[in-house]
């Protein structure tokens, strides 16, 4: 008899899992609270500036390897685009200089030794200064680890930790800000290359593993919220999601818990979570970029931190956004679009936009924080979590979260 695995949670962890398990020739079964895919990483329409938007933008590079694995896997590796060598163009708007980051191709960190290709104004010394990120652990302070001034913090080190963290730099986790470090900067230019879901998240990250699942016989049910867990002794006994609906899951059976962490806590009593969030801001504009226009620009000295060009579309992400949340929307979208003119070297007068702020985010990525985050087993033997909150050893990332998904996967792969 052909086993079940439960899926509970649509996005891109608990679809990473079904497409692991379903390519492994377990029966999927996907259930997902809300009437779409996707969770926090998503696509859609939206009337005000009468485009398809993200919910987030979201940068991928080309050393991640478990969502590059996943994107492949559902045949949309093609979809990830982004320049042929991993090169970053930067402008610091208090001061309008220019520059760019070149990371060459090389499985090296070789770029640090070429002056030319290096942030401006730094040298070899202020790199090796970062070496103690490397080693860190988990519980020790970005801002005691590695000094948080200077050239190369502010034009590199604090705009990747920023983004990568979702919190101050100093306050951030060493040993999650040293993962990073350790699979980019120094893991060389091959595993820099940005890739960009240009037609949008949902086309490349989420509809084609829906519809890949489906059209092998597996179920992807929307609105079907798990109230509650019944437990027989170390193991789900049975699914209840309301009234007499129910599933009773077979010996053989397992269940994948891919929702936020607050409903996993619902589910699961005593469950030890992250508990505290940093919000994200995007912005959208309705604008073609300029001929040539980088699809990634590191922004320095202003509100906005990195500016994506897409087909019709200037987007803009600001990260450790809780200080914008509730700043009046016409007023915060005239300021990231001054800021947006400046960097992209466009005029005019404001355009059709949209901002869509994410209050919870990512979890808070300090030791504290990061201390609260559970590993993928329970104390029921047929039950695992997913999500980009559990004990990855990356923070909040799409590759943290399609790991955790895999890791899911592969302790229900290894029950057999």
């Amino acid at each position: 008899m052909q086993k079940t695995v439960h899926i509970i949670g649509a996005g891109i962890s608990g679809l990473s899992a079904a497409m692991r398990l379903a390519n492994a020739g377990y029966e999927v079964a996907v259930h997902e609270a809300t009437q779409q895919a996707g969770g926090r990483c998503r696509s859609y329409f939206d009337a005000a500036t009468n485009l398809t938007i993200d919910n987030g933008n979201h940068l991928l590079l080309s050393g991640n390897s478990h969502a590059v694995s996943y994107a492949r896997s559902i045949g949309t590796e093609a979809g990830l685009v982004g320049p042929a060598r991993a090169q970053f163009p930067f402008v610091d708007l208090s001061s309008g200089q220019r520059w760019q980051l070149d990371l060459g191709d090389s499985r090296f960190p070789l770029w640090v030794f070429d002056e030319a290709r290096r942030v401006p104004d730094t040298s070899l010394r202020d790199y090796l200064a970062l070496a103690p990120l490397v080693w860190a652990g988990t519980d020790a302070l970005v801002g005691k680890t590695i000094p948080c001034q200077g050239t190369l913090y502010d034009r590199l080190v604090q705009p990747l930790l920023l983004a990568a963290l979702n919190v101050d730099p100093p306050e951030g986790s060493a040993g999650l800000a040293g993962a990073i470090v350790r699979e980019t900067l120094l893991a060389g230019g091959q595993a820099c290359r940005p890739l960009i879901a240009r037609e949008g998240l949902s086309s490349v990250l989420i509809e084609p593993a829906v519809k890949q699942l489906q059209d092998r016989g597996n179920s992807v049910r929307f609105g079907h919220e798990l109230r509650a867990f019944t437990m027989s002794g170390d193991r789900v006994a049975q699914l209840e999601f309301g009234g007499e609906d129910r599933v009773t899951l077979a010996d053989g059976d397992a269940v994948v818990l891919a929702v936020p962490p607050r409903a996993a806590a619902a589910l699961l009593p005593g469950l030890k979570t992250p508990t505290k969030f940093r919000a994200i801001v995007n912005a959208h504009f309705r604008v073609d970029p300029p001929r040539g226009a980088a699809p990634i620009l590191g922004v320095v000295g202003g509100l906005v931190e990195w500016l994506f060009a897409f087909p019709q579309r200037l987007s803009v992400t600001i990260s450790n956004g809780d200080r914008l949340v509730d700043r009046p929307r016409e007023e915060l979208a005239q300021a990231i679009w001054n800021d947006v003119c400046k960097a992209a070297g466009v005029s005019g007068e404001l355009p059709p936009w949209q901002i869509v702020r994410e209050r919870r985010a990512t979890f808070e990525a300090t030791p504290e924080q990061n201390a609260l985050r559970p590993g993928p087993a329970t104390g029921q033997k047929n039950l695992f979590l997913a999500g980009d909150w559990t004990a990855t050893g990356l923070p909040a990332t799409i590759e943290g979260s399609v790991r955790s998904g895999d890791r899911a996967a592969d302790l229900v792969l290894a029950r057999r």
